[in-house]
């Protein structure tokens, strides 16, 4: 009830009519079956834009943080992914992942649409990341067809770390369904999870036309915040620029 009362009472009102975000490839979702949406990961306004675009109920997968966050925002982050049936998704070790991954199963066995970011986390720059072979797992294991989906333009509305996003346009594009049929049975083998991830994510690198970046963004993100300052740089006082290049 939640879902459908936030979807269509508040979120379609103000991102339909407020951003008026451009939907390309509507043709290439189902009209029922399972399907798993993949798309890529800049925004966290990209949890709201593409399930308004879309007349199907999608549910995804969301990291634990936005779960277990203290304080108002927090709670009431908490509150709204619960509300919407998210799957919190633990991202300190494989093992503890799995728990999430069966719950992801369970609402493709029920013939319905799961979203996720096989990138695992927003790109902190702009740039397309290594996905993570979770997508592979989910897709070999039910057999359900992957969307491909762009988002272009969220993340010069709402890079991390702002507040409000910005009135920019907006496009979601999604590309046609792939088959990974032939995988069947193949699930075990990391080689042919690797393969298949990297397929999906050649797909969303297509749509988006994005750079691409082989290593995983949470790796990027943490290089970054080890590497040395530049020569003659104050670290005691660091400068603070603004806009895109503070993000990059």
């Amino acid at each position: 009830m939640f879902y459908y009362f936030f979807k269509n009472i508040v979120l379609i009102p103000l991102l339909r009519w407020v951003f008026r975000p451009k939907v390309e490839g509507m043709e290439h979702l189902p009209t029922s079956g399972a399907a798993i949406i993949a798309g890529n990961h800049l925004s966290f306004s990209d949890h709201f834009m593409m399930p308004v675009m879309v007349k199907r109920r999608i549910t995804f997968l969301a990291k634990m943080e936005y779960f277990t966050g203290t304080g108002l925002k927090g709670r009431l982050t908490a509150a709204f992914f619960r509300g919407i049936g998210g799957i919190p998704v633990d991202r300190s070790g494989k093992e503890a992942a799995q728990a999430a991954v069966d719950t992801a199963l369970g609402v493709l066995e029920r013939g319905e649409l799961l979203g996720i970011y096989p990138e695992g986390t927003r790109s902190h720059d702009g740039r397309l990341y290594k996905g993570k072979v979770g997508v592979a797992a989910m897709a070999l294991r039910s057999g359900a067809p992957v969307i491909p989906c762009a988002m272009i333009g969220t993340f010069e509305a709402q890079p991390t770390g702002r507040r409000l996003p910005r009135l920019v346009p907006i496009t979601i594009r999604f590309g046609e369904p792939l088959d990974f049929s032939r995988y069947a049975g193949m699930e075990d083998q990391r080689a042919v999870l690797r393969a298949v991830t990297d397929e999906i994510m050649y797909a969303i690198l297509k749509l988006s036309r994005q750079e691409y970046v082989d290593t995983y963004a949470t790796e990027a993100r943490a290089a970054l915040r080890l590497a040395p300052p530049p020569a003659g740089h104050d670290v005691a006082a660091p400068a603070r620029p603004t806009g895109r290049s503070a993000a990059a």
